[in-house]
């Protein structure tokens, strides 16, 4: 009876835990409309393929320069960076910004397809504005959406902050009692996807992330092509590594490419 008990809690906790795993993956998204007025650039509406609607905040660059495209993490909100499009901004650099599906002032509800496809219909509506070259910034969730823009788009660059090897590894090491590769519905495979960047990368990682650990970043860069750099700040986590020292490496790697 104890055993048939055991079993049946098991289960119930695992039948939970998968029909709430996107509830999970994306505690931003909200159905909330976009801030008004937002708190940095313009506010943009970007189109899907599949019909959806993004917002998106734009600051645009300099003639002939750089514009960086950013895939946030999956708790973040896009206003949140009128820092950093302010020190892009002072070097002549654009910034686009975009809300995933089902995330404030976007349609439709967030998936790993879904949210692929956004990356890439962000870097088509920022190329076909901004006329210069495109590097993309992932941070966290937001670095596999990075990673596939950068393999299916002709992006001269790519910076992947806080990247996991998968979000299945790393769910695999949060949940070692579940069977997540049966359960998992967005794996978020950037193993499989980064061998096809062919581009600059810039990893950055702090060594005392908790959230995805800097081991599943340096695995996801042992595997990565050249050129490569990576960059470990010793005294940062996962929500603690935006400040002056961050993004001032991040304005440099994209002028180097200049």
């Amino acid at each position: 009876m104890l055993s048939l008990m055991a079993a049946f809690a098991y289960m119930s906790l695992v039948g939970v835990t998968y029909v709430s795993q996107r509830t999970i993956l994306y505690p931003g998204a909200s159905r909330a409309p976009a801030p008004e007025p937002a708190s940095w650039g313009e506010s943009v509406s970007i189109r899907t393929p599949d019909g959806e609607t993004l917002y998106g905040l734009y600051s645009r660059g300099k003639p002939g320069k750089a514009s960086v495209l950013f895939f946030l993490g999956n708790a973040d909100r896009i206003g949140n960076y009128d820092f950093l499009a302010e020190a892009l901004a002072a070097r002549g650099i654009g910034l686009l910004a975009i809300s995933y599906r089902g995330y404030p002032g976007s349609t439709g509800t967030p998936s790993e397809a879904g949210l692929l496809i956004d990356g890439l219909a962000a870097f088509d509506w920022l190329s076909g504005h901004s006329g210069s070259e495109i590097v993309v910034l992932g941070q966290s969730l937001g670095s596999g959406v990075a990673v596939n823009t950068a393999r299916k788009r002709p992006a001269s660059a790519a910076v992947l902050v806080s990247a996991y090897l998968s979000v299945l590894s790393v769910a695999q090491a949060r949940y070692p009692f579940f069977p997540v590769s049966l359960l998992l519905k967005d794996p978020f495979r950037s193993d499989l996807r980064i061998a096809e960047v062919k581009q600059s990368k810039l990893f950055i990682h702090g060594r005392r992330d908790t959230i995805i650990p800097l081991s599943s970043g340096e695995a996801l860069y042992a595997i990565a092509s050249e050129p490569k750099q990576m960059l470990i700040y010793d005294s940062s986590g996962h929500n603690d590594l935006w400040d002056a020292r961050m993004v001032s490496d991040i304005v440099r790697f994209v002028e180097a490419l200049e």
